[in-house]
């Protein structure tokens, strides 16, 4: 029988004290530790492994763990990771700031072993939770994410994820680009303001549409623009040309001959010859039947 995998705990800690407690506990619990003495190292290390969880001193030379967590959520294959605040700070006002930098509780030194086990139980559990759930989304081709009100990204489905980094710079946090963010200040101030239409990088088309929002967690979704997908899927399954994809298009959303020719800014006498050329390559007879098949490859697009 297969082990069962070991979770992987990351602990930042500047005592060597610290250290080797946490690592004697943890380690006894059956899970795994690794070890940064610094922010930076740890900044480094994550880009080699993705622990299950991280326990974060906050008060540490250099730079400290308020301003480590804040990099650490910035890195994308860790928006989900819950990071545990260790400190000997108990102001309330230390302990909003770890909050506010990312982090999803806190424990005050001295640390007693079984209530920082218990707490990485806790919070494991609910990552994989919120974990399973957004990749049941991504499963049925769900591609939601959420974002504040800056448009930063809370979180997202995994395919979501991939998406939203066509429109950052490689190592860039997610974010809604500059356009989207205007738009969304538009959406949140009941404007009425329609999906929005974005090229990434790579100058593929994609459409931001405002879902809803609580308190400061704004859903969203973004999808392949309807019109750029669908001459794809035309050209892909019904083996037809670029222009025969946009003039059917275009028919299977009701559009006459005259409108197709306006559209595409084409003769009346060049959309027929295309409209003869697919009513061939789908063994059909007349414009109906043409319509029916495209609408038919199309009715699933979002």
């Amino acid at each position: 029988m297969a082990e069962a995998q070991r979770d992987t705990v990351l602990v930042v800690d500047d005592s060597p004290e610290t250290l080797s407690f946490l690592t004697e506990a943890i380690e006894r619990s059956g899970a795994t530790v690794v070890v940064a003495v610094a922010g930076d190292l740890a900044l480094a290390l994550v880009d080699e492994i993705t622990p299950d969880v991280i326990l974060l001193d906050a008060v540490m030379p250099g730079m400290d763990g308020f301003e480590t967590c804040r990099r650490l959520k910035a890195k994308g294959h860790l928006a989900h990771v819950p990071v545990i605040f260790m400190t000997g700070l108990s102001e309330t006002e230390h302990i909003v700031k770890g909050l506010e930098a990312g982090g999803v509780d806190y424990v005050t030194k001295p640390i007693a072993p079984d209530e920082i086990l218990a707490r990485i139980r806790v919070h494991l559990a609910s990552a994989r939770a919120a974990q399973s759930a957004r990749a049941a989304l991504d499963t049925t081709g769900r591609t939601l994410f959420a974002v504040d009100r800056d448009g930063t990204v809370l979180w997202g489905t995994p395919q979501a994820a991939r998406l939203l980094g066509g429109f950052t710079e490689p190592g860039a946090p997610l974010s809604l680009p500059p356009q989207g963010a205007a738009w969304l200040r538009g959406c949140l101030a009941g404007t009425g303001a329609p999906a929005l239409t974005l090229g990434d990088r790579a100058g593929t088309a994609y459409t931001f549409s405002f879902i809803g929002g609580t308190g400061d967690e704004i859903l969203l979704r973004l999808s392949r623009d309807g019109t750029e997908a669908g001459l794809e899927r035309l050209r892909l399954r019904l083996r037809v040309t670029g222009r025969e994809a946009e003039v059917l298009l275009w028919l299977s959303r009701g559009k006459s001959s005259r409108d197709i020719g306006e559209i595409l800014g084409l003769s009346p006498r060049t959309v027929t010859k295309h409209l003869e050329g697919i009513y061939e390559k789908l063994g059909v007879e007349n414009r109906t039947a043409a319509s029916v098949i495209a609408a038919r490859h199309l009715q699933d697009l979002d």
